[in-house]
This record gives structure tokens, C-alpha cells and sequence, in this order.
């Protein structure tokens, strides 16, 4: 695995980790992670594609490495997190990016493509989200994210990430074990808990209005794929026929899993190259 660089960009008065692959001058692209992950949840894929793009892998505010929020009702929000992104692309001197985006990270690639900012995207791959989310699926999500565990020993963390995030499909010892490592951090006692801020999950309350965003969706024409786990609760099959039928009307690949695939196998690897350049070329 070649070795990126890590940086902290201030934005909207915030500082945002950024976890940095490949070469400046590359073509750039942003891959954006999910609810309650971390930028680090890409260090596979991100590395295996940095012989040919700058990738650059964010950590949303409340996340991570990047700093929480002191009014999260209104910062812990998509239109909030689209507004870091434009600002990141700034800072980076990025004119058009192409944009990989798991569950929130897809969202957050959706709003940028719907509004002002669309230009800036050459093309948009999204895992396993659309712009409707289930209730149930919010319902599941709301019961392990808003009460994180704690843990004794990192050992203990693995094993709960490796039952709670079994539906992100097969993935190696390697990818269970550097997720362990980049999704804790200590508590003042010494015990271990995930790096996030349990109040991200105030989305789905104060801002409940952006995770039904057709109308939006249908102003899309940046080239699009959707990617879907088969057994995905987040994105159904009815919401994904929907997606078909309108906006970009992307095409689709679906893995054998739930939400979300992981993107970290070598199969995987070789199938995000081949839609990427795909993607670019139909800008």
C-alpha cells in the first residue's frame, strides 16, 4: 500500500482531516465516507487508484480527526457538509473532481451535482444511498450510532465493527483490522469508543427535509453510477428504480451484501477503475 499524507484544512471555522493520495496534477478525486466513518475507510482502494488520481479523503466535521460541531442542528446537516466540501475543492484548487460517495458521502455528491456546484463534478459514483431514506433504515442506523460503545481493548472494537458493519460485504483480516485502528479513540479513562460525535445523528431531526430530495435529484446531469448491495435497507430496489427512471439515470452494479459494499477487494478495486474512466469520459 503506497503512503498518503494527512493534512487539516480550516473551513467555515472548522478544521477538517483529510487523509491525501497520489500526485497533485493527477486527476483529481474526492472519495467521501459514510454517517458515522472516516475518510481512513478508503485507505485501499484510495491507495491501489493513487497511481492515477490525487485522491483526497475527507473526515466530516464530527468525525474523525476533524473537529465537532458547538451548533449541530444546523452544522450537522447535508447542505452544511456540501458547503465544506466546495470549500475544501478550493483549498485543494480543484476545478472538477470526480466524487466516489458512500451513504452520506453519495447524499453529499448529490447536492453538490443538483445545485450550483454541479460544473465542479466531471462525475458521480455513489454506494448505496438514493435521495429518499428509508425510516426503518434511519430507525437501525439511530440505534448503534447514537450511544457509541465502549470498549476494553481494541481487540473488543474489532469485533464489534466486524458484527455491526457485516453487511458491508466480504472483506480481508487486513481491512477489519486498519478499520479498528482509525475508528477509535480513548476516553479520559483509558477505555476505547468510535471517533465520532454521537450528536451527528441530529440530522435526522433537525434537518429531516434533505434526506427526501427528488426534486433535487432530477436536476442532476452529471454522469452517474450506482453502486448497491443487494440486501441494502437504505437503498431499496424500489428506490433505485426510481432512480433509473429520472435525473442522470445512472447505471448500476449490485454486489452480494447489505449496505454498503466496502469497495476494498481487488475486484472491487479493478471495477471503480474501469467506472471511473468510464464515468470521465462521458463528461
Amino acid at each position: 500500500m503506497s503512503a498518503p499524507c494527512f493534512s487539516f484544512v480550516p473551513v467555515m471555522d472548522h478544521e477538517v482531516h483529510v487523509t491525501e493520495w497520489g500526485t497533485p496534477g493527477n486527476t483529481p478525486l474526492v472519495m467521501w465516507h459514510g454517517l458515522a466513518r472516516t475518510g481512513r475507510d478508503f485507505d485501499e482502494l484510495a491507495s491501489a487508484l493513487s497511481d492515477q488520481y490525487h485522491v483526497i479523503c475527507p473526515d466530516t466535521i464530527g468525525r474523525g480527526l476533524s473537529s465537532w460541531s458547538h451548533d449541530p442542528e444546523a452544522e450537522y446537516s447535508i447542505d452544511y457538509y456540501a458547503g465544506i466540501a466546495a470549500d475544501l475543492l478550493d483549498h485543494f484548487g480543484f476545478d472538477k473532481v470526480a466524487w466516489l460517495g458512500t451513504s452520506l458521502g453519495g447524499m453529499i455528491g448529490m447536492r453538490l451535482a443538483s445545485g450550483p456546484h454541479a460544473d465542479r463534478l466531471s462525475c458521480l459514483l455513489i454506494n448505496d444511498i438514493g435521495p429518499d431514506v428509508p425510516v426503518a433504515a434511519i430507525q437501525r442506523i439511530v440505534s448503534y450510532v447514537g450511544e457509541p460503545p465502549v470498549f476494553a481493548t481494541l481487540t473488543e472494537a474489532e469485533a464489534w465493527l466486524r458484527a455491526v458493519y457485516r453487511p458491508f460485504g466480504p472483506a480481508g483480516d487486513a481491512f477489519w483490522r486498519r478499520m479498528a485502528r482509525t475508528s477509535v479513540r480513548r476516553n479520559p479513562d483509558g477505555s476505547l469508543t468510535l471517533h465520532y460525535d454521537p450528536k451527528i445523528t441530529i440530522q435526522f431531526v433537525a434537518s429531516r427535509e434533505e434526506l427526501t430530495s427528488w426534486d433535487r435529484y432530477a436536476r442532476i446531469s452529471t454522469p452517474c453510477h450506482v453502486l448497491r448491495g443487494r440486501q441494502s435497507d437504505l437503498l431499496t430496489a424500489e428506490i433505485l428504480q426510481m432512480m433509473q427512471s429520472r435525473g442522470p439515470k445512472p447505471g448500476v452494479t449490485e454486489f452480494d451484501c447489505g449496505h454498503a459494499p466496502s469497495l476494498s477487494r481487488d475486484e472491487d478495486i479493478r471495477l471503480v477503475r474501469d467506472l471511473l474512466a468510464e464515468l470521465v469520459r462521458a463528461d
